[in-house]
């Protein structure tokens, strides 16, 4: 996994740079930006030492390079522009002109580089204190920048300042609020990559505003800026004229993006559920379960022959049987189960099948032929995180509570049964409950009368003779031993041998345990199950060639039909799907907390409700490309996936914030609303492009990699990249066409 994680990020920041210098057309601004992302690092490293995090899989593995350098992007990318709007750009710039230049380009961008990156931190940080956020940001109300400077937006002397460092005070503080809500297996898993994203954004907000200026004065200003870029200027043209064509025909535009937005939520309903994708471990874990009543030897020649059928596969490289329970009884295994540890080759070099999913299938028939074994294939950590968290090794498990163990019996044997008959389901099992072989004596009261004998006279008799009873004690000095009679082992074996065993009646009689005493052969219970104090059992799978959601609905449908459990008795289920429908819930939680906090941002910035609505709009077009692209992958909706929807609207805010500031200001210049809404999107359409390319080519080699590891972040990166490519076209189709309807009244009387 640490070789997997380290391939993406090497790739991933090999392809930024090349996307930077390729739409950016300068060498030096791309090498500006492409400085942020080991410095942005530095800082992540620092807030993952400051809490205590690992460099691993999950704090590691979601770190999207194209992300982090977004607000550089677009505070170089507005100073290169503004080198390339002046009437001579061949000339390059020195001194006083240079420094009003780059503090004009600094302060026109400043706030938006401020809110965005604060908004992709809080989509990180769902912020669960907002009133302590709001007195810090309502405190002052900011004050208008002046106006002057070249270029489109306002210089002054640092009017934009305060206000902008009052927000980003706000903005850092949001940290110390509890990252992530998330709780169990997800929040453990998820909140150290939520620790290093929010420590490198902070980091790279920081150089956004303070370092990249300043290298751009040193490094840029000084040399002759490129007076046209050809393919930018075409594709600028083309904009324009496609702009024109949807103010045109708004309700056409709107109705589409309208229906395709629905379509998407809708299909929502038949995509498959999961908790989240299996971490492939490189080995399997068998679990052997044989008949309780086994002995210690034909347990162990039926687990040599396990071993020797799992050896015969040509991707085995060797196998490990732990069986019955360790001296220190950290696990509570009876001598009819094991565990086998299978280990396998490198993936390259598998012949059988080309996936664990078809290797085990093919180990699952092959150890069907033994007799009497049951089997459920797993994986080393996974068995232990399925077991410590919901007590039972499957994906899915069907718990039955109440007080009579022989109706917990017979209904988990219905269930059973039903069960198996579901579409998907593997390694289906029932808890173990009897068949412990037992000798039980049925005292016959009429004859222990008859010989003046007691039911206390049998089983004092039984104990001692099978049990074995103190009778007496041996003094050794200080040390005292108890002395116990026991008879031999044969007795508890043979019937008529335990049947022979002589009482001593009252009056002198030897009446032998057989006369007064019905022994049976029987069946008991091998171990009791309990669970909130309550008898417990439990029938478990696992699921495979289907989603876990819809498995788990069909059977419970199926069970409800066929199982009638009586009154003081209920069912819940368990596994994998428990852990699925508690992080669920909570996200179901977190986003609407996530959305009021992306308006309350939103609204600090642009002071109109209309227009922070307005950005908002964006989040569900951007869900559009996440839904489609899990569509087209065949991929479930997990937890990862659905941590990639958060994290992509965040970027896709980001686009809406910098075009709808660059028509605002246009707007306060003088320009109409037609003009500021054309020339606004088409001034800002490289930078929306470059940071949505950059963020998606950031995370396509964490969708396409195949290695070990790369299961559990290939479906939100999956989700970002289809999410971004959906947000980027409608942003720039729609959002012009929505503009003017979400003005507030005061800006649109008296414009054109």
């Amino acid at each position: 996994t640490i070789r997997t994680v380290r391939y993406n990020l090497l790739q991933g920041g090999a392809l930024v740079v090349a996307i930077l210098f390729l739409f950016l057309g300068n060498l030096r601004a791309a090498l500006i930006v492409a400085a942020v992302i080991p410095l942005s690092m530095l800082a992540a490293f620092l807030g993952m030492r400051w809490f205590g995090i690992t460099a691993n899989l999950m704090s590691l593995g979601a770190v999207d390079f194209g992300v982090i350098v977004n607000g550089s992007v677009i505070m170089v990318e507005n100073y290169v522009q503004r080198l390339r709007a002046r009437p001579d750009p061949r000339l390059p710039l020195t001194g006083d002109a240079n420094l009003a230049l780059v503090r004009s380009a600094a302060h026109q961008v400043s706030r938006p580089i401020l809110m965005g990156v604060g908004i992709i931190i809080a989509v990180y940080v769902p912020i669960l204190s907002l009133q302590r956020l709001g007195q810090l940001f309502g405190g002052r109300p900011g004050r208008r920048s002046g106006s002057g400077g070249s270029g489109d937006g306002g210089s002054g002397s640092g009017g934009g300042t305060g206000r902008i460092g009052g927000l980003g005070v706000g903005i850092i503080v949001a940290v110390y609020v509890p990252i992530l809500s998330l709780q169990g297996l997800e929040g453990r898993m998820y909140r150290p990559m939520a620790v290093t994203v929010c420590a490198a954004l902070l980091g790279s907000l920081v150089l956004a505003l303070a370092a990249v200026p300043a290298a751009s004065r040193l490094l840029l200003g000084r040399t002759a800026g490129k007076p046209r870029e050809p393919w930018m200027d075409r594709a600028r043209e083309v904009y324009r004229r496609i702009v024109n064509r949807a103010l045109d025909h708004r309700v056409i535009v709107v109705g589409a993006g309208t229906l395709l937005v629905a379509g998407a939520l809708g299909s929502l309903r038949f995509i498959g559920t999961e908790f989240m994708p299996r971490l492939d471990e490189g080995s399997v874990v068998v679990q052997v379960l044989r008949i309780p009543s086994v002995s210690l030897s034909e347990s162990v020649d039926i687990g040599l022959e396990v071993e020797k059928t799992l050896l015969e596969f040509p991707e085995v490289t060797g196998v490990v049987s732990k069986l019955g329970r360790p001296d220190l009884a950290t696990e509570a295994m009876g001598i009819y189960e094991s565990d086998v540890y299978v280990r396998l080759k490198p993936r390259a070099q598998w012949i059988t099948a080309g996936t664990k999913e078809g290797l085990t299938q093919a180990m699952a028939a092959e150890l069907s032929r033994i007799p009497g074994v049951v089997y459920n294939f797993t994986q080393p950590m996974a068995m232990r995180l399925d077991e410590t968290i919901s007590g039972v090794r499957a994906d899915v498990a069907v718990k039955i509570f109440g007080p009579d163990e022989q109706r917990l019996n017979r209904s988990a044997d219905q269930v059973l049964r039903v069960l198996g008959q579901v579409g998907g389901a593997a390694d289906v099992q029932k808890q173990v409950f009897s068949g412990a072989a037992e000798w039980q004596v049925v005292v016959d009261r009429e004859q222990l009368a008859r010989y003046g004998l007691n039911v206390s006279d049998v089983s004092d008799v039984v104990q001692a003779s099978v049990g074995g009873k103190p009778v007496t004690e041996l003094i050794d000095g200080r040390r005292r031993f108890q002395v116990a009679v026991r008879l031999p082992e044969s007795y508890s074996r043979d019937r008529a041998a335990l049947g022979g065993i002589l009482l001593a009646a009252p009056a002198g009689e030897q009446v032998s345990l057989g006369r007064v005493a019905e022994i049976r052969r029987s069946s008991g219970p091998e171990v009791v199950h309990r669970e909130d104090s309550q008898r417990r059992m439990v029938v478990q799978c696992n699921v495979r060639g289907r989603d876990v959601g819809s498995f788990v609905a069909e059977a419970r449908g199926r069970i409800q039909a066929a199982v009638d459990l009586p009154a003081g008795y209920y069912m819940t289920w368990g596994g994998q799907f428990e852990n699925q429908q508690r992080a669920m819930q909570r996200l179901s939680l977190v986003l609407p907390a996530v959305m009021l906090v992306i308006f309350i941002l939103l609204f600090l910035t642009f002071r109109s409700a209309r227009q922070s609505f307005l950005v908002l709009l964006i989040v569900p077009f951007a869900s559009v490309g996440g839904i489609a692209a899990l569509w087209l992958r065949g991929m479930n909706l997990n937890v990862s996936a659905s941590i990639g929807f958060i994290a992509v609207f965040g970027v896709a805010v980001l686009d809406g914030l910098v075009m709808v500031s660059t028509k605002n200001s246009l707007l306060e210049k003088g320009r109409s609303i037609r003009e500021a809404v054309v020339e606004g999107a088409v001034t800002r359409l490289r930078p929306v492009l470059m940071t949505s390319v950059l963020a998606s080519v950031g995370f396509l080699p964490m969708a396409t990699a195949t290695s070990i590891g790369a299961e559990v972040q290939r479906p939100l990166a999956t989700v970002v990249i289809g999410g971004l490519i959906s947000s980027t076209i409608l942003t720039l189709l729609l959002l012009p066409v929505l503009y003017s309807w979400f003005l507030p009244r005061r800006k649109v009387s008296g414009r054109g």
